[in-house]
């Protein structure tokens, strides 16, 4: 395998196992503890598969059309073999004729295929070589660019005195808010933003690799990988990325909220390719909404996307490539799917149905790596569940009455049609939260309060909706575009700033301004800095694109999901959510179309969650499951688990629900981080259950004294619920803990009391001196009397065999505490000379069911001490003997 450098001896088994993998079409869970390289293994191991494949297919088309050549005159041997009657009982010259002519065809295509690949690696080896061609292409750009500016003052000084047409010019700007006629049964392409035209819409998608991860900052980290890695160079790499990281229009830019970007660029598209039938309105100034995008140039989106595949970028290069080429990334970036051979993407757009498609993502006999898929499960339910509140629905309701009111006469039958079903689905769905959608839902008070959890098809029943088709309603939403024109009326006329003239009409649309002013003071939260409340007004005001999700997430299978009426205090408070109880469901297509798949992570254990719950769920079979797990390139002596069964006072640790809060309990964990912090240099991070916990323990140690007695040792941090304050504290952690290491005195480092589950048990690193040593405190079991977590649990006893002996929920509930500690754990040994001890404050750790679910390279490793006085010096014996190294 070709690599930057010497690879470690697991970084080799890594690779040969998923070569193997994706050779053999397999489905992998793969696991590489952090520190290890895992995302060099994954890229030269993958690349080096998709170099050979590429080779034999190639050798194989030449064969092909080597034979095809040959076999130009006559017959093949094979065909001529006499007596060779087909099943259907025809003579041989006719099956020999079919044979050649299916033969034929194949040559063709291949010949085609041929030519195709070849101009295409001609036109790119001419971009990557030629300067003079890029040079020549900027300057027609800004040529382009000064004419068509040149245009623009010429058609404003025509305006100048066209001061009389302005209540004209105003209405004309309303007709874009007025609903497009729509056939339901018309099933035209949406518009994708390619021009019809164009030959490279049938563009052949080679074989390649989609690689996921959940945030951009990862995919930015494993793009600048590929770009060190052996394949740098030759490599045809797209990062793909939503409108909101890579519009480069500032105009749609700052309208903030993901789906108002979606709609405002869908809306320009549309505004394009209406412009041929719309020249006699050149003249009149638009507004921003009816504008179509100047980024978005079909020519300018070849350039980008020929300079996308010839060098690789990650996305805030394809950012600043589209701002200099005045060409849209976000299209730029997708008409180079089907040429490039591998594609960077977020978990969202892979995994969601809908956003995979209108990409233009094909999955078809290509591989799939997942990477940081520890949370694969829990992701695939968020990604395909919904919530929606009471004050939403209200608001919806309505905002859409007003708008009918407002365009009745103009609307036609179909609309109306549609608008009436979607107000009385609004209505039925407030009706079954107790409430009334005509009044203010920050005033009505619910009589019952409490959760009640239903299947789809009693959610439907009860709410008397079962008679309307929500796959029609759904399809409806999506044409019509009708939550964006929604949002553009109540941006003209619910604002408080616009000035609502007062005539007749307007006099009716006031009551949405006063309506929409008493919801905004009534859903403020407490706390939340009233910062550009004026705008958050305007971003929030079409809450049927919320509600879009809702009715979509209606259309699962009765089985798969439940929906949650969550009643509060008043209606605006409540809210109806479905939640999503098989992930499998939508991960099957994934694993049913992809030759292969590789789901990897620092920490996969326990992996009986992806093989039962997902992929087993998902209808794949056993034998086609590989799992690869693999050590750390630490040596043995560089990291100490402890399981610590009891304290230095002989208290039994068992941090139970009943026993956790228990006066003993919290001083014993006292007195055991009391001894530690005497004996371990640099940063000590100590992980809680929860932040209630957390803090129940802090203000215990305050009254008793023992909180001081830990301050004289280490400065005490604790980590912060609101996650922008995380990084603060984290940049004053660490500089204490190089101060101490610095100055040396009584003070040897810092202590970080953190929670399970919060930001800094998951992708913050404690290298080195910012973790020496991290102790994770009892066991941090989910909450099990949230009614989500008992109906999953009810759901997996019902459908899931049992294991080994244990009921599936049981299973559920030690996997999911047992991932979440994996997790905090790993966040010590990032790296080969990093060293660290690991303590496990629980006895019930020891528990052999336990005990396996931690990872290997720990597991191995670990001692179970009875007594603390062992403990102890085993820690000090090490922590001082590594100091020293």
């Amino acid at each position: 395998f070709p690599f930057p450098y010497t690879p470690y001896r697991i970084q080799e088994q890594f690779m040969e196992a998923l070569y193997g993998a994706l050779e053999a079409g397999r489905v992998g869970i793969f696991e590489s503890p952090t520190g290890t390289g895992k995302s060099l293994s994954l890229i030269c191991g993958a690349l080096s598969w998709l170099r050979d494949w590429e080779e034999k297919r190639r050798q194989e088309e030449a064969r092909l059309l080597a034979l095809g050549a040959g076999e130009q005159d006559g017959l093949s041997p094979q065909q001529a073999r006499p007596g060779s009657a087909d099943t259907a009982g025809q003579p041989d010259w006719v099956t020999a004729f079919v044979q050649k002519k299916e033969e034929r065809d194949m040559v063709d295509r291949l010949k085609e295929e041929q030519i195709r690949r070849k101009k295409q690696e001609d036109r790119l080896e001419k971009i990557r070589h030629n300067v003079q061609l890029k040079y020549t292409a900027k300057r027609k750009r800004c040529k382009e660019d000064e004419a068509e500016r040149l245009l623009q003052l010429s058609k404003e000084a025509l305006s100048q005195g066209a001061g009389e047409g302005t209540l004209d010019q105003l209405d004309h700007s309303e007709e874009e808010l007025i609903l497009a006629e729509y056939e339901s049964d018309d099933e035209k392409k949406v518009v994708s933003g390619l021009e019809e035209e164009d030959d490279n819409l049938e563009e052949e998608h080679v074989t390649k690799i989609y690689y996921c991860s959940r945030t951009h900052s990862q995919l930015s980290q494993f793009v600048r990988e590929v770009q060190k890695s052996p394949f740098g160079k030759n490599i045809r790499l797209v990062s793909l990325g939503s409108r909101q990281n890579l519009c480069v229009n500032e105009e749609v830019r700052r309208l903030g909220a993901l789906q108002l970007i979606n709609d405002r660029c869908m809306e320009m598209q549309k505004n394009k390719h209406e412009k041929k039938s719309d020249e006699e309105n050149e003249g009149k100034k638009r507004r921003v909404s009816r504008t179509t995008c100047p980024f978005y140039s079909y020519e300018q989106m070849q350039f980008l996307r020929d300079e996308v595949l010839v060098e690789v970028k990650d996305i805030e290069q394809l950012v600043s490539l589209g701002r200099e080429s005045k060409a849209c990334p976000y299209y730029g970036s997708r008409f180079a799917i089907p040429a490039a051979q591998l594609v960077v993407l977020p978990y969202q757009m892979l995994l969601h149905e809908p956003t995979r498609n209108a990409a233009g993502i094909k999955l078809k006999d290509q591989v799939v790596i997942i990477d940081e898929a520890h949370n694969l499960t829990d992701t695939i339910t968020c990604i395909h569940s919904a919530e929606v509140s009471g004050s939403q629905l209200c608001c919806a309701h309505s905002q859409l009455s007003q708008y009918m009111e407002r365009y009745r006469k103009r609307l036609k039958a179909k609309n109306l049609m549609y608008i009436k079903q979607i107000l009385y689905l609004l209505e039925q769905f407030v009706a079954m939260l107790g409430g009334n959608v005509n009044q203010n839902p920050g005033c009505q008070a619910v009589s019952q309060t409490g959760t009640v959890l239903k299947s789809i098809n009693d959610f439907l029943f009860q709410s008397q909706i079962d008679n309307i088709n929500l796959f029609k309603v759904q399809r409806y939403c999506e044409k019509s575009l009708i939550s964006r024109k929604l949002f553009g009326f109540v941006e003209r006329y619910g604002a408080p700033a616009s000035a609502v003239k007062t005539n007749k009409e307007n006099q009716k649309l006031a009551g949405l301004q006063n309506f929409l002013l008493t919801l905004q003071q009534g859903s403020d939260k407490e706390g939340d800095p009233p910062v550009e409340a004026e705008h958050d007004q305007i971003r929030t005001a079409s809450p049927l694109m919320q509600i879009e999700g809702f009715l979509s997430a209606l259309t699962n299978a009765n089985q798969d999901g439940r929906v949650i009426l969550n009643r509060q205090g008043t209606v605006g408070q409540s809210s109806l959510k479905f939640l999503l109880l098989n992930p499998a469901v939508h991960f099957a297509k994934v694993v049913e179309e992809c030759r292969a798949v590789i789901i990897a992570g620092g920490t996969m254990q326990p992996v009986a969650d992806f093989r039962e719950q997902l992929l087993c769920g998902a209808g794949v079979d056993p034998a086609r499951i590989v799992e690869f797990s693999c050590g750390h390139v630490i040596p043995p002596e560089n990291i100490l688990p402890i399981i610590l069964c009891n304290g230095p006072s002989n208290q039994q640790l068992e941090f139970t629900y009943q026993t956790r809060d228990l006066p003993q309990m919290m001083d014993e964990t006292g007195r055991i981080l009391c001894n530690l912090c005497n004996v371990i240099l640099g940063g000590v991070v100590c992980f809680f259950p929860s932040y209630e916990y957390e803090q129940q323990v802090y203000g215990h140690w305050e009254k008793t004294g023992l909180l001081s007695r830990l301050a004289a040792k280490k400065k005490i941090f604790q980590e912060p619920k609101k996650a922008n304050q995380v990084e603060q504290v984290l940049v004053e952690y660490a500089k204490c803990i190089k101060r101490c290491s610095q100055t040396g005195g009584q003070m040897t480092g810092a202590l970080l009391l953190s929670v399970v589950g919060g930001k800094m048990s998951e992708g913050i690193n404690f290298s080195d001196d910012l973790g020496r040593c991290v102790i994770m405190v009892g066991m941090p079991y989910p909450n099990i009397r949230s009614p989500e977590l008992q109906e999953k649990m009810t759901w997996l006893d019902k459908t899931m065999p049992r294991a080994g002996g244990q009921a599936p929920s049981r299973v559920l509930i030690e996997n999911l505490c047992m991932k979440a500690v994996n997790q905090s754990i790993g966040r010590a040994i990032r790296h080969q000379k990093d060293f660290a001890s690991i303590l496990l404050l629980d006895h019930r750790y020891a528990r052999p069911a336990i005990f396996n679910k931690l990872p290997q390279w720990i597991r191995e490793r670990t001692q179970v001490k009875p007594a603390f006085g062992s403990a102890f010096a085993e820690l000090r014996k090490v922590s001082q003997y590594l100091y020293l190294m």
